[in-house]
């Protein structure tokens, strides 16, 4: 009798410390937690696994996958058209990331004066961040258009034949990272606006009273105290341009020749429109590479610029 009621007292411990957790701070943590990790699982993690698998895999959507190991990696290698995707991709990084964070930058400086009126600008800047990019996108298609389109219309009153922008090899990506800009530019303009307002008025004071102008005080005060958001918005629109799509398959689907192609849409071409599905999940784990080692490499390199990190 005394060796069954030994033998119990462990369960009925473990049966105490479960009702005890069910109760605990831990166990309403977890349950609130739960739909996040559920959905990373299922939407993020899930799919980078089974696309890793994809890509040793030659996959025709018809049948079953086909493992075929590095395969499709040699085959990228020695691609011409992924050299010239990969170039163009580039090309439109380091055309939109200076520019919109440059310009998010200038604007939320001269917004956040309390002027009359300036909560409409804000609004009407913000508000191409809330539209549709296929909206958006068909919207400048038009704009851009050769003989009826409204910027051309408007350089004819002043006397200049506009060009067709989007069908011009030399014009083409720069019209498509113009609207790029343009469309992101608001969510950037509204987290500088948040850094400027938390920079402490008293340093302006200090750095006058030193006899700084107001070029001195934006390069020794407000420029260093904003560096996180600097750093922030650095990596976002970095990894934005890496993958940008709607822009590209609505204005122009990768032309003229291959002059705005960039990888999402190589991604997709090969995977929606030749059914390569291994080799196009080759292709988006390079583009995961890359953009992973983008982000590293801004990540290590923020020790030596970016300060008063919290």
């Amino acid at each position: 009798m005394n060796i069954e009621i030994k033998e119990n007292l462990p369960a009925k411990k473990e049966i105490k410390k479960r009702r005890k957790f069910v109760g605990s701070e831990a166990f309403y943590g977890y349950l609130f937690v739960s739909p996040m990790v559920f959905g990373f699982v299922l939407v993020m993690l899930f799919p980078l696994v089974y696309s890793i698998y994809m890509s040793f895999t030659d996959w025709q959507l018809l049948g079953d996958p086909n493992f075929i190991g590095t395969e499709n990696y040699r085959r990228l290698a020695n691609d011409p058209d992924f050299l010239v995707v990969l170039k163009n991709t580039l090309i439109f990084s380091a055309g939109l990331v200076p520019i919109n964070i440059v310009l998010a930058l200038c604007l939320a400086m001269l917004l956040q004066r309390n002027l009359p009126g300036m909560g409409i600008f804000r609004t009407a800047i913000f508000i191409p961040v809330m539209t549709s990019i296929v909206v958006w996108s068909i919207i400048w298609k038009y704009m851009f258009g050769t003989d009826e389109g409204f910027i051309n219309q408007i350089l004819r009153v002043f006397g200049v034949e506009g060009p067709a922008w989007l069908y011009d090899p030399d014009l083409a990506m720069g019209a498509v990272i113009f609207v790029s800009a343009v469309k992101n530019v608001g969510l950037n303009m509204v987290l500088f606006l948040a850094a400027l307002m938390q920079v402490d008025k008293n340093l302006y004071e200090a750095s006058y009273l030193d006899g700084a102008n107001k070029w001195r005080q934006f390069w020794h005060v407000t420029l260093p105290m904003i560096t996180p958001t600097v750093f922030l918005t650095l990596i976002l629109t970095v990894i934005g341009s890496m993958k940008v799509f709607g822009q590209i398959y609505v204005m122009t689907n990768g032309g003229p020749g291959n002059h705005t192609k960039v990888l999402v849409y190589y991604i997709w071409e090969n995977a929606f429109k030749l059914f390569d599905f291994g080799y196009a999940s080759a292709i988006a784990i390079v583009l995961f590479a890359i953009i992973l080692l983008f982000t590293l490499i801004q990540w290590w390199a923020r020790r030596r610029w970016v300060f008063h990190e919290q």
